[in-house]
């Protein structure tokens, strides 16, 4: 059977600050994506046909609704991979939730639609009745678990491996074209371009030196690949993580020393502001207590907190950090139930493009 290859939306362009330094830009290039280390990151499943996609039918003028909802046994394979990840011990964890307000990934399992994933925190920029994942085919035929795993890969933050500039692949892009160009893809030469023959920023690759083995590269088969020779027989990743995988992993998202009861983040936003930057966001607590809301990375913000009652914003709290070059933060109890608008403006350019709002 012909491998079925995952395919991932156009990113949006970042946008930085003016006048930044190389090495500063390039940091920023590489972890806009990632997410704060310690975020517990909430998935949940689509169910039923409530949600669906309406696609047209061919050669009819006519359309039809195709459900997001997934079978038991998929989002089994989708769980198990999850612990799998969270096995390697990273800082970051995975909680599935039964409310779509409270995740951050919504995963759907629309047949025909391909499988893909927004990358790390692009996730939050899709609404929350969109999907940030899908699964387009049966996880649970032979081989098919390590789809669910590079999905959750790129949730995490990482990119397709035989793009990496560190790979060397010369490729035959005529013969690439035409292979996906056919079923079971049937892609155009821009699809096929950015998910397999684009090359990544050396700022953007998963790690220094290309792994073959990763669970986020692709198999190809022969005739493909011109150079190094000794793939031109086709690559076949085994479709499990790699020692480079876990590597990547742990390095932007080590171990946390935090008690197991100590309190976690429920909401990641990132703001990429420059100096001036207003942001707003919407909180739907998921309890009631105390929370404490700040921004990451240096910054010169305020932060205001707003109570939605009767469709307006009403005044709650408020802190000024203005000229401190430290996280803002606030501490504001929230009732769950009610929605809260939380507004941050960012003064100075040492968060931009990098600053984020985390709540507690």
């Amino acid at each position: 059977m012909t491998a079925r290859y995952c395919s991932l939306a156009q990113a949006p362009a970042p946008a930085f600050a003016p006048g930044l330094a190389a090495e500063r830009l390039s940091a920023l290039r590489g972890g806009r994506r990632m997410w704060v280390n310690g975020t517990v990151l909430h998935y949940w499943f689509f169910d039923g046909d409530t949600d669906a996609s309406v696609i047209p039918v061919p050669g009819t003028g006519m359309t039809r609704r195709v459900p997001w909802g997934g079978a038991e046994e998929q989002r089994d394979v989708v769980r198990a991979c999850f612990r799998q990840w969270q096995e390697l011990g990273l800082g970051v964890s995975f909680t599935e939730v039964d409310d779509r307000s409270e995740a951050e990934l919504r995963i759907g399992f629309q047949c025909g639609d391909g499988s893909w994933s927004a990358v790390g925190r692009d996730a939050l920029l899709a609404g929350r009745h969109e999907r940030t994942m899908n699964f387009g085919w049966d996880l649970t035929a032979p081989g098919e678990r390590g789809t669910a795993l590079h999905e959750i890969g790129h949730a995490l933050g990482m990119l397709h491996e035989h793009q990496s500039p560190f790979a060397g692949i010369h490729w035959d892009d005529e013969a690439v074209y035409a292979e996906l160009a056919g079923a079971p893809h049937h892609w155009s030469r821009e699809r096929t371009d950015r998910n397999i023959l684009g090359k990544l920023g050396a700022d953007e690759a998963n790690g220094p030196v290309w792994d073959p083995q990763s669970i986020m590269g692709f198999p190809f088969p022969p005739g493909l690949i011109l150079e190094p020779e000794r793939y031109r027989a086709g690559i076949d990743p085994p479709g499990t993580l790699s020692a480079a995988d876990k590597e990547f992993a742990l390095r932007w998202y080590p171990p946390s020393d935090r008690e197991p009861d100590a309190l976690v983040p429920f909401r990641s936003v990132p703001l990429g502001l420059g100096p001036g930057g207003q942001a707003d966001f919407v909180v739907d607590p998921p309890e009631t207590r105390r929370y404490t809301l700040g921004t990451f990375g240096d910054s010169d913000a305020v932060v205001v907190v707003f109570e939605e009652r009767d469709g307006e914003p009403r005044y709650l709290a408020g802190r000024d950090d203005g000229g401190t070059r430290h996280n803002a933060t606030i501490g504001v109890r929230l009732v769950k139930g009610r929605r809260y608008l939380v507004r941050i403006r960012l003064y100075s350019a040492w968060g931009a493009g990098e600053t984020a709002v985390m709540c507690w």
